[in-house]
């Protein structure tokens, strides 16, 4: 499979052929840099996680060679970073049994560029690859300009493919925002108690950006049961790890729905229960 940037690779940790090990995923993560996926995307790790029927394959868009570094790699330069961030990458796939990693490798301006096509259509041939059932990306409330745009770039991809050729559900998850904001009907709940362990594996094996000096694994797996403990007022916790998410599925479905208003409407509604309750009590 051939992409627009020459160091673009697809990574197979068990060593399937590409073709294989792409068309048999069924749950997808397009994130914008290494460790994002695991971050927001564990929810389809978990559910693939030592099955045979299904399969988790994560993209990441972005080279990372603008990280913050600090401590051992302080005086990384940035095509050094982008070594090690690929590396600890293929570590988290290996870990996380993923069917296949791939690596897109493009700068966060290209991402974020509209006017290039690019990133949209490797998307492109990669999910018509791959036919995923399920995909997770950034969140459009996210405060990350690159992990926005990514997900805009997802969208229009997905716009462009036939029908056939989208998946059931897409999903925003939470990096650089909290989706607790939400209503609580218009949130995606996921349980990802399970397999701690390998959740915090999964993060931790990110020393670049630990040691960098972001605590990406304590903070991960607090707001998970943050997520837990503070979803009812009123009830005894029902899980002891939670990860929300925005459903994005009606804007691969209606080409037509604006994203902007779409994303607006879960803001109005928050302002309203807000608006309301005061009112009640006040």
């Amino acid at each position: 499979m051939q992409f627009h940037n020459p160091r673009a690779e697809v990574y197979i940790p068990d060593g399937t052929a590409v073709d294989k090990a792409l068309s048999r995923t069924t749950h997808l993560s397009v994130a914008a840099h290494q460790d994002d996926i695991e971050i927001m995307a564990y929810h389809g790790i978990l559910e693939c996680f030592g099955r045979d029927d299904k399969h988790f394959t994560g993209v990441t868009v972005t080279n990372g060679s603008g990280s913050p570094r600090d401590g051992l790699y302080a005086h990384y330069t940035d095509d050094q970073m982008q070594v090690v961030r690929r590396l600890e990458q293929k570590k988290a796939a290996f870990v996380g049994e993923f069917s296949a990693h791939v690596f897109l490798d493009y700068s966060s301006g290209a991402v974020k560029d509209p006017a290039s096509p690019h990133v949209v259509e490797d998307l492109k041939k990669l999910i018509s690859a791959m036919k995923p059932q399920v995909i997770y990306t950034h969140n459009l409330a996210d405060k990350h300009d690159t992990h926005v745009a990514v997900t805009l770039r997802l969208i229009r991809a997905l716009r462009e493919l036939p029908p056939d050729s989208r998946p059931a559900h897409v999903y925003g998850c939470e990096v650089w925002r909290n989706l607790d904001w939400l209503n609580d009907e218009d949130k995606v709940v996921f349980n990802v108690e399970a397999h701690e362990n390998i959740a915090m594996s999964l993060v931790g094996v990110f020393d670049s950006q630990i040691a960098g000096g972001k605590r990406y694994d304590l903070a991960t797996m607090g707001r998970r049961r943050a997520n837990a403990t503070y979803f009812a007022s009123h009830g005894v916790d029902e899980s002891q790890a939670l990860i929300y998410g925005l459903d994005l599925t009606p804007l691969i479905q209606d080409e037509k729905l604006d994203v902007g208003q779409y994303v607006q409407g879960f803001i109005d509604r928050f302002k309203s229960e807000i608006s309301s309750r005061i009112a009640k009590l006040a």
